[in-house]
């Protein structure tokens, strides 16, 4: 957890007992706090069978590098090596 504490001074986010806070604001200018629990690992759902346990540090980095897209697609833009984002985010595999 100490990664994630790092992030949360960088990015200089909030957190109580049991989330890490992260305020955001949406497309019309609101503002609102997306909260994630304090675990090791959250899941993510890619449709109704299939799903992958990411590093709680991975899904803060892809909410608040990429709050305007859904987690699905953002965590994969973190997940990935850099030279690789560019492919993923233009939906183009690399052989």
């Amino acid at each position: 957890m100490e990664k994630v504490e790092e992030l949360i001074e960088r990015y200089g986010l909030q957190e109580d007992l049991e989330h890490v806070i992260i305020p955001l604001r949406t497309r019309d200018g609101r503002l609102m706090r997306c909260f994630l629990l304090k675990r090791k690992f959250l899941r993510i759902m890619f449709g109704d069978s299939h799903f992958h346990d990411y590093p709680l540090e991975e899904v803060i980095e892809a909410t608040v590098l990429y709050p305007d897209m859904p987690l699905k697609e953002s965590i994969l833009l973190v997940h990935t090596e850099p030279e690789d984002q560019a492919a993923v985010s233009q939906n183009i595999i690399k052989i």
